[in-house]
């Protein structure tokens, strides 16, 4: 199964990130056929990869409003109908479920200091943007313990290069960011990508495409103006 799903998720650009088996009855939210759920599968997309097959999608005039994640679901639900499993996504709710939960018990992911998650490869370019539930396992391989990169960074550039400093020990101050981004001095984190996640050594062949990173960036502002 875990072949022919990575089959199917090629074309889009999307990968299978890891999953896991449910510990106990009620460690998972019921299928949709009101059965419990036996493991989870995270699909999500690793790189640019994704960008190509959704800019040709159409998705962007199509949807006058979150694209990407309407493109995801129309892509992915039949998918897991294919499968015969239950597709969720982080934007549905409430009750919204617990994604990062999810992905720290998949694969070996840990907070990084921009409070997002860093994977020992692909550094700060990944995302998660569904989850499969199955009646069944499905094989999955163990979960691999691989400590955080940032243990052993001693630099931080992701701290330092913030311009208005909108990383903090307290967490990330949005309304800061946005204010700079969209303003006069904000250019080139607006069009290239945030300057603070692009200067993590980890993982940088991985980088999104610049219209990628626009469009994240401009989906980032659109609420907050």
């Amino acid at each position: 199964m875990l072949t022919a799903l990575h089959k199917a998720l090629n074309p889009l650009g999307m990968a299978l990130r890891g999953g896991f088996v449910a510990e106990s009855d009620g460690d998972l939210p019921l299928l949709r056929s009101g059965e419990p759920a036996r493991s989870v599968l995270l699909i999500g997309n690793v790189g640019g990869a994704m960008w190509p097959a959704f800019a040709a999608s159409g998705a962007l005039a199509r949807f006058a409003t979150h694209p990407l994640d309407r493109w995801t679901r129309e892509a992915l639900d039949p998918i897991a109908a294919l499968f015969g499993a239950t597709a969720l996504y982080p934007s549905d709710g409430p009750p919204y479920q617990p994604f990062q939960r999810w992905a720290a018990r998949a694969e070996a992911v840990h907070v990084s200091p921009l409070r997002i998650f860093i994977h020992p490869t692909y550094g700060l370019w990944h995302a998660y943007r569904a989850a499969f539930l199955l009646p069944t396992d499905p094989g999955l391989a163990p979960r691999q313990d691989i400590a955080s990169p940032c243990v052993t960074c001693s630099a931080r550039p992701c701290l330092s290069t913030c311009p208005v400093a909108a990383f903090t020990a307290n967490g990330f101050d949005d309304r800061r960011c946005a204010q700079h981004v969209d303003g006069p001095d904000g250019q080139e984190c607006r069009d290239n990508g945030c300057l603070a996640r692009r200067a993590c050594p980890v993982g940088r062949e991985y980088s999104y495409p610049p219209a990628q990173m626009a469009f994240h960036m401009e989906a980032f502002l659109a609420p907050r103006r």
